[in-house]
This record gives structure tokens, C-alpha cells and sequence, in this order.
């Protein structure tokens, strides 16, 4: 039985509204004063509360900031006599679930509670989700694999080669997240228990480039102060990756195809052999077809490094799992900023769904980062997204906001038609009371 905490200094309009929530089946308890409310919401567990806004001696957005401050997951609906959209607009970005004027019905409460009810629910089960998809399908990668068609196929793929020695080719898009697939590819495989060595080659000098491989002995060449292990000895039993692949030198492609077929390297300025026993995945976002092609890239090398190939598919033809990674991205922000932001508002899902992320993975990651680091509630709201996502391609003809070309006069018409009762006006657009509320403030309506 879910349980509501009321706080009205009306006694005789809280009483009246806790036998009616009571009648449906919900444990109401009752306070008539902000301090007697803060300690019951401390003492006990509640999954609503709805308190007036103005209370004797105590301001009803303070008093908002207080109980986030004690449990900031509880939904709050603020009741007020005085309808005023700037105070529902501020109350909302202190974290208010949704606000109603007095008077109102007991249906529109209900409708209201009952939402509160199911969007708490949901973010649980979308947390736990995210938590059980990162636990069991992404050993030690930190990473979530998706439940998309095309992330089960690769899911697939790495299942199915990771237990061989094959050498892997991974392709695919800045910022889809080859190295995690290489990750992945090595945590299960026979040797998670050695190294996994990421070297991305297109910041390796290409004079430099075979003492980083291979190593070098001290006194070999100016600035050689001691030994030193290359990549290959560091990646010994284990897994060498190699990252945008194509931007090695000729000689420096010569260099490791030796060392590739031979399975023996010579540190620079030794005459000694070491067998190095390593297991090569590659990435890059190049077509080394045509570059093989255009004389740009050993054919041998290719074939040698491409026994198994595996595509990463961009963001965009994974839409399906854009939430599930969102989710995941917020999780590691909250971790990393120490913040509790817990969830998007429908404006943000929206804006996210309709921008077509040309940097994948990691400028989803990035913005949400961002996002968590700038919000100052618990739902981060459109206001603190970049402005690229709030911008319309020309070959879209939808917005972030959705739902019709002309939504202000939309609005508008809704509002008229309901005689501005706007929990009728939110149904009949189809959106939630706190999403008008904000659109009213976004496009600064005069109610």
C-alpha cells in the first residue's frame, strides 16, 4: 500500500483529502506544520508527498530544498492557492514532481499521485536494469552492451571469437567504442589474466615508433638513460591493441608484420631475441581496403590483422539502446561529479532522440557528463544540454520539444479549451503537467 505524507496547515482541507486518499487504498499520514512534517518524512518511509506551498512561518520551496535533502528519490506535489507559473517554473527546477492550484478536484490529485507513483517505480526499475546489463554482460569493461538487434550481434561476434587467437580487425565510427569491444574481446578470452596494452598509433613519432613496440636498451640512442620495455614484452601472454592502425608509417608496417609472423622481437640497440606470445586487435576508422589500394597500407599486414573482423554500429542504428546507455552514462557521471541527479525529463529524451550524434558513444558520455556537472535538480532539464542537440536539421522536421509545428499556439488553443485548467490542457496535449508548466515558461505565456 503506497504511503502519502500530506502537510497542510488547512486542518480541516487535510483531513478532508486524507479520507478520500484513504478511501483509495492509500496509508495517509497527516501534518499541519512544516517542522511535525520534516519529522515524520525523516521518521518514516513515504513514496508521495503533497504539501501547500505557503504554511505558516515556513516558505514552501525551502521546505522543498529541505525533504530533497533527506530523500531527494520521494516524488513532491506542491498544492497552492495562488497560480502563479513563475513559482510553479522555480519550484519544478528545485525538484517539485508537479504542482496543482486550489481548488482542484480529487480526480485531478489522484491523476497526479498516481503518475508520481509510476514514474518513481520506473526509475527504479530502469536502474536496476542498467545495474544487472552492466554486471552480467560486460566483465570488468565498465561498460553495457545494449539490447538492441545489432548489439546482440555483437555481443555475438565477441562470444564467439574472444576464446581463439584469431587477430581481430575492429571498424567503425569515431566514438562508437572500439576499445571497449577490445576490452570485452580480452576479458573473455583465455588471457584476462594477463595484459591487456591499448597503443594508439596515431600519436606514436614514427622515429620513436620502434622503441615504443619493441623497447630499447640503455645507451642506444640520445636520451636512452635505461632499459626499456616496448608494448609488445609489457603485452606478453596477453592482448595488444592497437588503435587507429593506419596511420603507422611504411617502414614502421614492415617493422610489425615481422614481429607478427615471426612471434620474436629485438629491443633497439640488442642483438638479443625475445619471443613475445600476443594476441593483436586492431581499430580504426579508416577503409584500409583503399588504403591497401592506394599503396598506403601493406596488403600482407591487412590479411595478417584481419583473420576476424568485427563492425561497431554507430550510435544512430542502436536508437534502441539510447536510453539504456544514458542511463548507464549518468550512473558513472553521478560517480565520478559525487552527485544524485537520477534521471532526464521527457524534453531532454526527446532532444536525445532526435539528434543524430556524430560522435557516437563518447559524445553521448560526454554531454551527459556535462549535463549532471550543470544541474542543479535531480532531473536534468533541457536548459543544460548544448545547444547543438536543441538544433533541428534541416532534413528533420521535428523539434525537441515534438509533437506539432506550431506547439505555442497549440498551447494556447489547449489552455483556452480548458478553460486554462492545465492538468486538462497537459491531457489534452498529451504531455505531463510539470512538461507544460515548462513549455509555458519556455515560451514566456502570459496566464
Amino acid at each position: 500500500m503506497p504511503k502519502i505524507l500530506i502537510i497542510e496547515d488547512d486542518a480541516a482541507f487535510g483531513q478532508m483529502l486524507q479520507k478520500f486518499l484513504t478511501k483509495k487504498e492509500f496509508e495517509v499520514r497527516l501534518s499541519f506544520n512544516a517542522e511535525d512534517g520534516k519529522k515524520q518524512f525523516s521518521a518514516a518511509a513515504f513514496d508521495v508527498v503533497i504539501t501547500d506551498l505557503r504554511l505558516p512561518n515556513y516558505d514552501g520551496i525551502q521546505l522543498l530544498s529541505d525533504l530533497k535533502k533527506i530523500n531527494f528519490k520521494v516524488p513532491i506535489i506542491l498544492m497552492t492557492g495562488y497560480a502563479e507559473v513563475s513559482t510553479a517554473v522555480k519550484a519544478m527546477k528545485k525538484g517539485a514532481f508537479d504542482y496543482i492550484s486550489k481548488p482542484f478536484t480529487p480526480d485531478e490529485i489522484l491523476l497526479i499521485i498516481n503518475k508520481a507513483l509510476e514514474q518513481k517505480t520506473e526509475i527504479q526499475v530502469k536502474k536496476e536494469k542498467s545495474l544487472h546489463l552492466s554486471d552480467s554482460s560486460s566483465k570488468n569493461t565498465n561498460s553495457i552492451s545494449g539490447n538492441s538487434e545489432v548489439s546482440k550481434k555483437l555481443q555475438d561476434y565477441i562470444r564467439l571469437v574472444a576464446p581463439t587467437n584469431m587477430s581481430i580487425l575492429i571498424t567503425g565510427e569515431s566514438g562508437t567504442g572500439k576499445e571497449v569491444t577490445a576490452k570485452a574481446i580480452h576479458n573473455t578470452s583465455k588471457r584476462s589474466g594477463f595484459n591487456f596494452v591499448a597503443v594508439d598509433c596515431g600519436a606514436i613519432p614514427k622515429e620513436l615508433a620502434t622503441s615504443e613496440f619493441f623497447g630499447h636498451i640503455k645507451g642506444s640512442f640520445t636520451g636512452a638513460i635505461e632499459d626499456k620495455k616496448g608494448h609488445f614484452e609489457a603485452a606478453n601472454g596477453g592482448t595488444l591493441f592497437l588503435d587507429e592502425i593506419g596511420n603507422l608509417s611504411y617502414g614502421n608496417q614492415i617493422q610489425l608484420l615481422r614481429a607478427l609472423q615471426e612471434r620474436k622481437i629485438k629491443r633497439v640497440g640488442s642483438t638479443k631475441e625475445i619471443d613475445v606470445d600476443v594476441r593483436i586487435v586492431t581499430a580504426t576508422n579508416e577503409d584500409l581496403k583503399e588504403a591497401v589500394e592506394n599503396g598506403n597500407f601493406r596488403e600482407d599486414l591487412y590479411h595478417r590483422i584481419n583473420e576476424f573482423s568485427i563492425e561497431i554500429p554507430s550510435l544512430k542504428e542502436r536508437l534502441e539502446d539510447l536510453v539504456l546507455f544514458a542511463d548507464f552514462f549518468l550512473d558513472k557521471a553521478n560517480t565520478a561529479l559525487n552527485k544524485e541527479v537520477v534521471a532526464f525529463s521527457d524534453e531532454v529524451m526527446q532532444a536525445f532522440k532526435a539528434y543524430h550524434w556524430p560522435g557516437n558513444l563518447r559524445e553521448l558520455q560526454n554531454v551527459i557528463k556535462r549535463s549532471v556537472l550543470l544541474s542543479e535538480t535531480k532531473y536534468i532539464q533541457v536548459e543544460v544540454l548544448p545547444k547543438e542537440l536543441l538544433v533541428v536539421p534541416k532534413n528533420q522536421e521535428i523539434n525537441y520539444f515534438a509533437k506539432g509545428t506550431y506547439e505555442k499556439e497549440r498551447i494556447i488553443r489547449a489552455l483556452k479549451e480548458t478553460n486554462f485548467n492545465k492538468t486538462k490542457a497537459a491531457e489534452l496535449l498529451q504531455i505531463t503537467r510539470k512538461t507544460l508548466y515548462n513549455k509555458i515558461s519556455h515560451y514566456k505565456l502570459e496566464l
